[in-house]
């Protein structure tokens, strides 16, 4: 199956089905100026060619890196305008990893607080009911302090 329509431009499903994306993620991106305003055939289906998808991929690719679709607007307004994006970027890319790092942290911080909520939980005898699990109602003498200590 071919992308190209006879006239050499991809409808709005062919460059979905191309790039795996959603047609209302196309348009989305459209509308908050991502994309431009594709051509339109008389008929008014948009017509996309592949500028636009080499678009469509770099915003794909720039948003599996976690940047932001402001940040990857501020990207292409400096593609567009000529400039070279490239200290924007590590900018950018240097504050992901810094996210990164302090979502790790905070996820090591919360497994270790599970982890000895569990130890504490097996090492209580079993009980009967309770509105929810002991375990999250603080029961027992449970304090929670203890489980952070």
């Amino acid at each position: 199956m071919t992308n190209a329509t006879t006239d050499g431009g991809m409808r709005i499903g062919q460059l979905a089905e191309r790039l795996g994306v959603n047609t209302k993620t196309i348009r989305y991106y459209e509308s908050i100026g991502l994309l431009p305003a594709p051509a339109r055939r008389p008929s008014g289906y948009r017509v996309y060619g592949e500028a636009d998808a080499e678009r469509l991929a770099f915003v794909r690719t720039a948003q599996r890196f976690g940047l932001s679709l402001d940040q990857i607007g501020e990207i292409l307004a400096f593609r567009d305008r000529g400039e070279r994006p490239c200290d924007y970027v590590l900018d950018a890319v240097r504050g992901e990893v810094a996210d990164l790092d302090r979502r790790i942290s905070e996820l090591q911080g919360m497994r270790h607080e599970l982890g000895r909520l569990l130890v504490h939980a097996e090492s209580q005898p079993p009980t009967d009911g309770g509105r929810f699990c002991q375990l999250l109602e603080h029961r027992d003498g449970m304090d929670p302090k203890e489980v952070t200590r």
